[in-house]
C-alpha cells in the first residue's frame, strides 16, 4: 500500500479498547511466531557440519589471507557473500543497504567470539576503492583469485546465466547477475574449519534492520507496486538529500 493509498483508504478506526482488543489478538501470533523462530534457529544449530578442505587464499588489507585468518582468534566466522564482481563501478545497492549496519554488529559479535568478515570476486583496489567512499571499516577481503564464490554458489559463468541453471539457494533456477548475495557461517575446532550453514535469497531479510522498522508500521515496505523488491534503495550517498526515491517512476506500470 502506497502512501497516498494509505492516505485515502478507509482504514478501520476504532475505539482505544476495540484497538487494544485487536492488538492482543495479534500479539498471541506474534508470540507463536517467535517460539517457532527459536525453534528453527535450535534445528540450524543441530545441522550437520562439513569439513573445508580446500585451502582458499585471500586478498585483504593485510596482504595474503587465509579463512582461519579471517577468524581473527575467534571460533566463529560469519562471512557475508557481497555482490561485486570483478570490473563493476560498484558494489551492489541491496548489499550495501544491508553492509550500512555491518560496523554497528561487528563489536557486539567479536563479545561472543564471532567474527564477520565481507567477501566479494572483486580485486582489493576496487573494494578499497568503494569501501572509502561508503565510508564503511569492517573486514572485506577480495577471492578473485580463488574458486571461494563457486563453491558457495554465489558466482555463475556466462554459461550458467544463459541456460538459467545456474545452481543458487539449493536449486538450479538460475540467477539474472554474475554475482549472487547470501551469508556463509564456519566454526574452527582446533586446526579444522567447519561449514556450519548458509543463507540466500529472503534468508538474508533478517539481516536488514530498515525492513525489521519498516515491518513495524502501517505502511510496511511499500514494495507491491515496484518493478521488484529493493527497487527504491539507493547507496546511502546517492538518495537526494535524505528525501524519499521518487516511487512514482518506479512503480510497475512505469516500469
Amino acid at each position: 500500500m502506497t502512501t497516498a493509498t494509505l492516505e485515502k483508504s478507509t482504514h478501520k478506526v476504532v475505539s482505544p479498547a476495540e484497538w487494544l482488543a485487536a492488538r492482543k489478538e495479534l500479539l498471541k501470533k506474534e508470540k507463536e511466531f517467535t517460539r517457532l523462530r527459536d525453534e528453527l534457529s535450535r534445528q540450524r544449530r543441530e545441522l550437520p557440519w562439513e569439513k573445508i578442505e580446500k585451502k582458499y587464499v585471500f586478498e585483504g588489507p593485510n596482504g595474503t589471507e587465509s579463512l582461519v585468518d579471517l577468524f581473527e582468534g575467534r571460533s566463529q566466522l560469519l562471512i557475508y557473500h557481497f555482490m561485486f564482481g570483478p570490473g563493476w563501478k560498484e558494489g551492489c545497492p541491496s548489499c550495501s543497504f544491508l553492509a550500512d549496519s555491518f560496523d554497528a554488529v561487528r563489536l557486539h559479535l567479536a563479545q561472543r567470539s564471532t567474527t564477520l568478515a565481507v567477501v566479494s570476486r572483486a580485486t582489493l583496489p576496487e573494494i578499497e576503492s568503494f569501501q572509502k567512499r561508503m565510508g564503511w571499516q569492517f573486514k572485506w577481503v577480495s577471492s578473485f583469485s580463488t574458486d571461494f564464490n563457486a563453491d558457495f554458489h554465489v558466482s555463475f559463468t556466462k554459461d550458467e546465466m544463459a541456460s538459467g541453471k545456474g545452481y543458487y539457494n539449493y536449486q538450479n533456477a538460475g540467477f539474472p547477475s554474475e554475482e549472487g548475495p547470501g551469508l556463509s557461517a564456519f566454526y574452527k575446532r582446533g586446526e579444522d574449519i567447519f561449514h556450519t550453514y548458509s543463507a540466500y535469497a529472503r534468508g538474508l531479510d533478517i539481516l536488514i534492520p530498515t525492513y525489521n522498522f519498516l515491518d513495524m508500521t502501517a505502511q510496511g515496505r511499500d514494495e507491491d507496486s515496484l518493478p521488484h523488491p529493493m527497487a527504491w534503495v539507493r547507496h546511502h550517498d546517492r538518495y537526494s538529500n535524505g528525501n524519499m526515491v521518487d516511487l512514482k517512476k518506479l512503480t510497475k506500470s512505469s516500469a
